[in-house]
């Protein structure tokens, strides 16, 4: 292997962005794979683990044995690339149109070039697709989201902490101290203040946003998403397979947890069943096993069942569970509520609470002697044991007709499966088991609609504003939540939990701050007039492959 190290390519403003290549021992000409995030190729010595969050290139020595040049770039601003850091701005992402057509031009080239790379590479990977550089050959964004306001800054419209972390840990602490110590730099570009400055999703945030010009991709495109990263890039990598209009196809790995996600993409067996065969496709010109690859495939969460369909989401029919009074007996929660299939009466009344809960300690979870207790802090709905399984598949919502004595108010809501518990277990007061399977956010003032991507399923707001709620006035407030495929099993139940906060407990990095200012009651309505409810996509019958 060859390996250029620190090499300059002047970009159209006249600033120089730094790459490293590694290509394989040779003229070529080989296709190449092109890699750019503000982590530093410095840092690629250091071991793909996710104790480095940001070590997401892919094995790059295994690609170049395969015959590809390999070129990653460290975007401007950080590394060696001049400039300042721009998080994802219009010059960061022409420099990537630039440095592409750079790398056609040179003589180890064959002229294609494809995008690699998980979570901030695929975020760029979204921009080099948008901008259709001329030869560019195709795009494999692994685990990247494209709309930032919606999944970094403010999920919700709420104030999300992961940018804040991600800021300091994952982008200034890279760069100021890189693996071999050359070269530090202080990236001294004030991301989160900037991001507090810009609340609603504005022209910031626009730019920024891959997702509004997404029909604009024309490459061929091979979108893969985690179902564990719900929280941050999924609904991403749908979208971009939705709206992207040259060939593409959709894979969701059913992965563990958020952070095997990227020990996965760091394994030669997963570029050898996944990516290989599609960049050998359109950057060698080879029939290759990408063909016989079906258009979407998942496994469904909590069976390892595998399913494949022409498109996503495949069909559905609704299912709905409504909010009642309780108790169910079975969880130690502010409320104990039920969840049941029968529309609510006249007389099941409604539920309150008052924030911050005295109990709350990380976030809005309790912590005793046992340790922390999610569930005895927030508000819960939880079904009779299911008589049957129930497979869901596409996006969920629940629906709260609310009031608060407040002028905005937040709900975070989660849908989980809790688990059949034993006897001894639920008479020594341990809480069940459970799995949070979806989860969704909104701030009430949020509610204006966009009519051209909102659904008679799912609502889709603008964020362009807050309108103030009226103390005591009650509302009806649609919940979106996050897309998923799943197996409720026989004998479990389904359980949502409503609360104003979350918790790095619960939610690790994906958590949204809890401002000082949120103190007050919250009422949720159940009944006959005010039937609150969670509507499930139950697949239908037989469905898939």
């Amino acid at each position: 292997m060859i390996e250029e190290k620190d090499v300059l390519i002047r970009v159209r403003d006249g600033i120089h962005i730094a790459v490293r290549i590694y290509r394989p021992d040779g003229a070529g000409p080989f296709p190449t794979l092109f890699a750019a995030s503000p982590y530093r190729y410095d840092n690629n010595d250091l071991p793909a683990q996710p104790m480095f969050l940001w070590r997401e290139t892919g094995p790059i020595e295994l690609y170049v044995a395969y015959g590809y040049a390999y070129v990653h770039a460290d975007v401007r601003g950080t590394g060696r690339s001049e400039g300042e850091f721009e998080f994802l701005g219009q010059r960061e992402q022409h420099d990537l149109y630039d440095v592409i057509e750079w790398i056609a031009a040179q003589p180890w080239s064959n002229g294609k070039v494809g995008g690699i790379g998980q979570s901030y590479y695929a975020m760029s990977q979204w921009f080099m697709g948008i901008q259709n550089p001329p030869h560019l050959a195709c795009i494999a964004p692994y685990d990247g989201l494209n709309d930032p306001y919606r999944f970094m800054g403010y999920p919700g419209g709420i104030e999300g902490a992961f940018l804040a972390y991600w800021g300091n840990a994952s982008v200034r602490v890279p760069n100021l101290y890189p693996a071999n110590g050359h070269n530090p730099r202080h990236v001294t570009h004030d991301l989160f203040l900037e991001v507090e400055q810009h609340p609603f999703y504005d022209e910031f945030w626009r730019e920024r946003a891959a997702f509004e010009h997404l029909d604009k991709i024309k490459v061929p495109l091979f979108s893969i998403g985690v179902w564990a990263k719900m929280d941050l890039h999924l609904a991403g990598n749908i979208c971009g397979y939705q709206l992207a209009s040259g060939p593409k196809k959709l894979a969701i790995s059913g992965t563990a947890t958020p952070f095997s996600s990227q020990s996965d993409f760091a394994e030669m067996e997963f570029h050898n069943k996944y990516l290989l065969p599609f960049y050998d496709k359109y950057l060698k010109g080879l029939k290759t096993s990408y063909d016989e690859r079906p258009n979407v495939e998942y496994p469904v969460r909590n069976t390892g069942k595998n399913r494949s369909f022409e498109d996503w989401p495949p069909g559905t029919n609704p299912m709905h569970f409504y909010l009642a009074k309780g108790p169910t007996g079975t969880v130690a929660s502010l409320n104990d509520g039920g969840l049941g299939t029968a529309r609510p009466d006249k007389n099941v009344g409604s539920t309150s609470y008052t924030y911050p809960h005295p109990s709350w300690v990380l976030g809005v979870v309790p912590i005793g002697l046992a340790g922390p207790d999610p569930a005895r802090g927030v508000l819960t709905f939880t079904t009779l044991p299911l008589d049957h399984d129930i497979e869901i598949a596409g996006a969920a919502k629940l629906i709260l007709y609310a009031a608060s004595t407040r002028s905005d108010t937040d709900f975070i809501v989660k849908v989980s499966e809790q688990f059949e518990q034993s006897r001894e277990e639920h008479a020594r007061g341990i809480q069940p088991k459970y799995f949070i399977v979806t989860k969704g956010w909104l701030r009430a003032s949020h509610m204006d609609r966009d009519p051209k991507r909102s659904t008679e399923d799912i609502p889709y707001y603008t964020h362009e504003r807050a309108t103030p709620l009226t103390p005591g006035s009650i509302y009806k407030i649609e919940i979106p939540l996050q897309p998923i495929a799943y197996l409720f099993h026989k004998r479990s139940r389904i359980r949502v939990e409503v609360c104003n906060g979350d918790s790095p407990v619960t939610d690790a990095l994906f958590f949204h701050f809890y401002r000082p200012d949120k103190i007050g009651t919250d009422t949720i309505h159940h009944n006959a007039e005010h039937p609150s409810e969670l509507i499930l996509p139950v697949l239908h019958t037989g469905a898939g492959a």
